[in-house]
């Protein structure tokens, strides 16, 4: 059920990696009036955000808990292995996991993959976020695996990426708490779905001034007399060509006779 709209904003949650830039320009030429804000969350809190309150709505990573969030899968991430620009692995365009397997592979604490086991060499401790991962991996301790948003995010000169096969994939889906869906969510799911403000789909527009609700786009049709049809015919007429047969009365060929 659509709830009521009570907030003067649309609160937006997002968490780091996602770049909501898009969108947010979108929602703010069709909403003029309902200004968007934004709050970046960690990955692991996006969930408790939600459900407090903080937000509307949030682009998390998934999983996602459906059985107290609604959620719609937006894309899925490359997988991409960080390593210093004098590397190996950059001569080549793709890495396999037993490429690294004489790697310091790190593995943060807030790591969003989700690991069966993690390729190459354990570290000995586990670097408390991805960016210290990161400056590690800057400072030849090992390498890092994120998803390739992540990696862009945290950027170095000296560092670089590769896509990396075989390896767990990270989602981003919009979520909001089961039981708060709003309108304003509504119009923020046709703006990540990609419909145009024209769109029938999603909530209903008012329709246009003068037109009754159960008219067509282009106005209502003109029935037509009875006894013709559509195209201005007599019901049942034939043509029939040169033959002169059904031609209505009086239809005078030829020319006309002079009175005496």
């Amino acid at each position: 059920m659509t709830g009521s709209d009570a907030t003067p904003s649309f609160r937006l949650a997002y968490v780091p990696g996602v770049m909501p830039d898009k969108w947010v320009r979108i929602w703010n030429e069709r909403q003029p009036d309902v200004p968007l804000t934004l709050t970046q969350v960690p990955a692991g809190a996006a969930a408790e955000r939600l459900l407090g309150g903080d937000a509307d709505a949030g682009l998390v990573r998934t999983p996602v808990d459906r059985e107290v969030f609604s959620a719609i899968p937006l894309y899925t991430e490359q997988t991409v292995v960080v390593v210093p620009k004098d590397h190996l692995v950059t001569a080549v365009d793709e890495v396999a996991p037993e490429d690294l397997a004489d790697d310091i592979v790190l593995h943060p604490l807030d790591d969003v993959l989700d690991w069966e086991s993690l390729p190459g060499r354990p570290a000995l401790e586990r670097p408390a976020t991805t960016a210290d991962a990161v400056e590690l991996v800057a400072a030849g301790i090992g390498v890092l695996v994120v998803p390739l948003s992540l990696a862009r995010l945290h950027h170095r000169k000296d560092l670089t990426h590769r896509p990396l096969k075989d390896a767990p994939e990270s989602s981003v889906a919009l979520a909001w708490p089961e039981d708060a869906k709003t309108d304003r969510i509504e119009d923020f799911i046709g703006i990540v779905r990609g419909r145009t403000v024209n769109s029938t789909r999603g909530r209903q527009q008012p329709p246009a001034r003068g037109e009754s609700g159960n008219a067509d786009r282009g106005g209502a049709r003109r029935k037509p007399a009875p006894g013709k049809s559509a195209a201005g015919k007599s019901a049942g007429a034939k043509r029939t060509g040169n033959s002169g047969r059904g031609a209505p009365k009086n239809d005078r060929r030829g020319k006309p006779r002079r009175r005496s």
